[in-house]
């Protein structure tokens, strides 16, 4: 029993990432302990449950963004494909269309995003940075014009059902948009570490040209991940349109930010090839508890954002260090 305990230990710590994942919990742990200290209210039944409905949207980016990164590529439209979803969504429930025709329409739009990025970054190879900034641009201008360059009125009663589903509901205690992120992580969590499609997400990240060789389709593969950042962003801005119950042109500003934050602390590498969703469930989890904790502790936004940004960049660096690292090593035995 002890043998087996320890095999399967050991088998979780070989799994590519594992090591930061477990050093971010610590780190987690941490900042919960010390903000609970702080301020004790930071561990009240309604506060935890509203920090779990502050964490959901943002684990939710940084699966999208998570996928993109393992490929070797970056997606900058992210928070501009949010403010789409949230501005289409919302003008075609003002319009008087049902609401879940009004979803279907706008995963749609957000899909074909998500299909173009894929499409320019391999199948055009134009920079993935260059790719999606256009897009970015593109989705943003998308947002502002699809209610004629204002905010929406409000959704009205006939889309409480929609409101409820993406943001008022409850199950077991935790709000639908909780069970909603949870459910996705699952779903996109079998996926990377289960199915082929996974294991050739994480081959290009690695080495693209030897992925190749090896039968990989990169267009195809590539396509994928940009397809499920879309996607997941479109979630996001459903969720923050039956939030605000109206469309705002500038939903989602930033958010490309926050996705990468959770998945490069969670360690998810920006060099591709390395990570697992799991540290993005960390990464997304230690955002929302700086945002939640340092808001009780009274520190102004502008600390926040510069407390978060050098974790970021700390992160990033800590991953490019170790990968260097392990290169030179590489290259001492050759």
């Amino acid at each position: 029993m002890k043998t087996k305990l320890q095999s399967s230990i050991k088998k979780a710590l070989a799994v590519r990432g594992m090591g930061q994942v477990l050093t971010v919990t610590v780190g987690l742990i941490v900042l919960c302990v010390v903000f609970g200290i702080l301020n004790p209210t930071f561990f009240s039944g309604r506060n935890m449950n509203n920090l779990l409905r502050q964490i959901a949207p943002i684990l939710l980016i940084g699966i999208g963004q998570s996928y993109v990164l393992i490929t070797g590529n970056i997606d900058l439209s992210i928070g501009s494909v949010v403010g789409m979803s949230t501005m289409i969504s919302a003008t075609l429930m003002t319009k008087g269309m049902n609401s879940w025709l009004a979803v279907f329409i706008t995963l749609v739009c957000c899909l074909l995003v998500g299909l173009i990025n894929g499409l320019l970054v391999a199948g055009c190879k134009l920079p993935p940075f260059i790719g999606t900034l256009g897009t970015m641009t593109i989705a943003r201008g998308i947002a502002q014009i699809a209610n004629g360059n204002y905010n929406t009125d409000s959704i009205g009663k006939a889309a409480e059902g929609f409101r409820n589903f993406f943001y008022y509901d409850k199950l077991l205690g935790l709000y639908s948009t909780v069970w909603m992120a949870i459910i996705l992580w699952v779903f996109f969590n079998f996926i990377l570490s289960r199915t082929r499609s996974g294991r050739h997400i994480y081959a290009i990240g690695s080495n693209a040209e030897a992925a190749k060789l090896s039968g990989v389709n990169i267009l195809k593969t590539t396509i994928k991940a940009y397809i499920v950042a879309s996607f997941c962003s479109c979630v996001v801005g459903l969720i923050q349109c039956a939030s605000a119950g109206m469309g705002a042109m500038d939903a989602g500003n930033g958010y490309e930010l926050y996705a990468v934050a959770a998945s490069v602390i969670g360690g998810v590498s920006t060099l591709g090839g390395q990570g697992i969703l799991l540290g993005t469930v960390i990464g997304a989890a230690i955002w929302g508890v700086l945002q939640n904790g340092l808001q009780f502790a009274g520190a102004p936004v502008a600390i926040r954002n510069i407390v978060i940004g050098i974790i970021v960049v700390v992160s990033v660096l800590l991953d490019v260090v170790v990968r260097s690292g392990k290169k030179i090593k590489l290259s001492k035995k050759s």
